[in-house]
Order: structure tokens, then sequence, then C-alpha cells
């Protein structure tokens, strides 16, 4: 199983870019949702959607106009890629039995990315299961054993560790084929996947007590790699500051939120903080004082508060990444959700 190679010459696109490049799959497989596929696939190349197939359609479509661009002048690729997109939903459907139980409504989500440094050519791949939003198991790449995150996985996890054959295809998948086809996709949808974005920067009150925080809001930047805080006289704070997560928005970029508690703060101490946006893999910075005469006031949400993104901050210097099960799929559980409660409402 491999991807079909492309030209050297669709590699050489890339080598402008210092990015670290990614593509990532999704699949969740549910229960007791009426009128829902029971598994869901949704690929992503550098956080973008650029492919879906459930078990209903059995067909790849893809979601980027690129990728058409893909499906028509590369058919022979597409016929592959819809057979390996397809033929991939069914693993999660035959573990169904030992998560599920069908009397009510349960979802097993499936994750695994791989990531590409195309500097150091470094490659790193991540292979997760997730039940009902906690993680289950994980897979060890380079053990090629898999551990367990819940007691309920341990049997699992002894008899997934003794099938080789299995974990020698998650490897190869991880290593080869997952970055043969990100580099593929990349070459066609480089333009929109590299593209710097406008981005603006928004400092609102906070409801329902405007005067007492404010909610400093960044939106349009891509890729999802930032971070944001609150500075006092140049220093970052922490104390009184709460961190939104990073969220997807419509055409592909992304938004994030630092709220900023001013119980404390006199009008005239405003002057001494800023808020501060960085762009990481472009090193793009952006500082906003807080002058009272900018911020406005709000009364509607400024946020889209999504159940579901992609996690991915810098703390206090050290960088962390949280591949939480639960928070990976930008929208399907929305829409299970969605399904479940218009299901509570009919009967």
């Amino acid at each position: 199983m491999s991807c079909p190679p492309r030209p050297q010459t669709l590699l050489s696109l890339l080598k402008t870019c210092q990015l670290k490049h990614s593509e990532t799959l999704f699949f969740t497989a549910s229960s007791g949702v009426p009128n829902f596929p029971e598994v869901v696939a949704v690929m992503l190349n550098n956080d973008v959607e650029v492919g879906y197939c459930d078990s209903k359609l059995k067909t790849a479509i893809p979601k980027q106009h690129w990728m058409e661009t893909l499906r028509d002048e590369d058919p022979t690729y597409w016929k592959w890629y819809t057979g390996e997109f397809s033929m991939s939903l069914w693993p999660s459907v035959c573990h169904l039995p030992h998560f599920l139980l069908f009397s009510a409504v349960h979802i097993l989500q499936r994750y695994s990315r791989c990531e590409w440094d195309e500097e150091t050519e470094e490659v790193n791949g991540f292979h997760q299961y997730g039940y009902d939003g906690e993680d289950f198991l994980t897979f060890n790449l380079e053990t090629q054993t898999w551990i367990a995150t819940k007691p309920q996985a341990v049997i699992t996890k002894n008899l997934w560790d003794k099938d080789k054959f299995n974990n020698d295809f998650w490897k190869k998948f991880l290593k080869q084929v997952c970055v043969d086809c990100l580099k593929m996709h990349m070459s066609y949808g480089r333009s929109f996947l590299l593209r710097t974005a406008y981005i603006k920067i928004v400092i609102t009150h906070m409801l329902p007590t405007p005067s007492s925080s404010v909610s400093c809001h960044a939106t349009g930047f891509f890729p999802h790699r930032a971070m944001m805080f609150w500075r006092r006289n140049g220093e970052e704070i922490h104390e009184g500051v709460n961190h939104g997560e990073i969220l997807p928005n419509d055409d592909g970029t992304f938004q994030m939120s630092v709220d900023l508690d001013l119980s404390t703060v006199t009008p005239e101490e405003f002057r001494n903080y800023d808020c501060v946006f960085q762009l990481s893999d472009v090193n793009k910075v952006i500082i906003t004082k807080l002058d009272k005469a900018m911020i406005r006031t709000n009364w509607s949400k400024t946020r889209i508060m999504l159940a579901a993104a992609f996690i991915c901050k810098k703390k206090k210097g050290k960088k962390e990444k949280n591949h939480l099960i639960s928070s990976h799929l930008l929208y399907l559980n929305l829409m299970l959700r969605k399904f479940i409660m218009s299901e509570k409402c009919s009967k």
C-alpha cells in the first residue's frame, strides 16, 4: 500500500516554505444515532478539510476546489484514494462490537496524523482511539505497541500488541503512505494551504459585566500555530487571564481569544496593558494596546464556540500539543449532537 508518486518538480514547489506540514484522518463510528452514517471519515491537510467519506456514500468527496482538480487530472490516483479512504472506514466498524453498546448512543473515534518537516525530513506519526469523548488507546510508533489510557482498554491493548501485521501496517502508513499523500495534496493546494491570511485583532467588553473584563480576539490567521497573551508593562501576566482554544473559521482560517479580568484595574492603568498575538511559523507579531477609547462593546457573542477543535499552543515558553480525541473533530460532534437532540425532541 503506497501513495502513487508524483513528478519531483511538484515537490520542488514546497521548498520555499519553512513550515511543518501535516495530514490528518478522523474517523467517527456511532451507534444509536438515527439517520446518521454509522461511520464518518474526514481528511485534513495542514488542518484544512480536503476530503470526506462515510459508510453510506462509500466514495471520497473532494472538499476543496484544488482537490477537485486533482480528481479530474489524475483519475488513477483518485480511484486509489477513494478505495483506501473507503476501506479505512471498515476497521472502525469491525471494532464496534468491542466498544459500543447498541442500546444507547455511543461514539468511537479514531485519529491518525502524520507530520513532515521539509527541512530536516523528520516524520512523526500519531494514532489514537477514543470512546465517548475520552482517550482510550494510543499507538507507540517507535515500539509498535499500544498504550491503554483506561483500565477497560487493557484487554484490547494486550490483544493488539500481539498483532504484528496490524502494527507494521500502521507504522508504514504513518511513516510513508500518509506523508506521500500529504506531499501530493500540498502540490495541488500550495497557494491556499500556505497563504498569508489577513489577521484582525479586536478588544471587546465581556458579558454580562462589561466593565470588569475584556477579551482580545484574533481572527483570520493561518496556520493554526499561534499564541496570544496579555502583558502589563511589557511582562506577560497569568493572573486573571483566561486562554481560549484555537477554533476554525468557515474559510479555513482560525480564531482565538484571551480574556483579561479588569476588576482590580483602574481606567488610568489601562495604558500599561497590551495584547500580544504571534503567528509562530512566520514570526508575525501584532501588539494591540488596551485603549479605553478603542474597546468595543459587543452585546452579542464575539466568538464562535465550536465543540471540537485542534489545539496547539505555547505556554510559558514550552510548546504543548493536546491530542485529546474529544477535541479533534471540527464539526462531526456538533452534527451528532444535533441528531441526538432532534431525536429526543421528536419523542
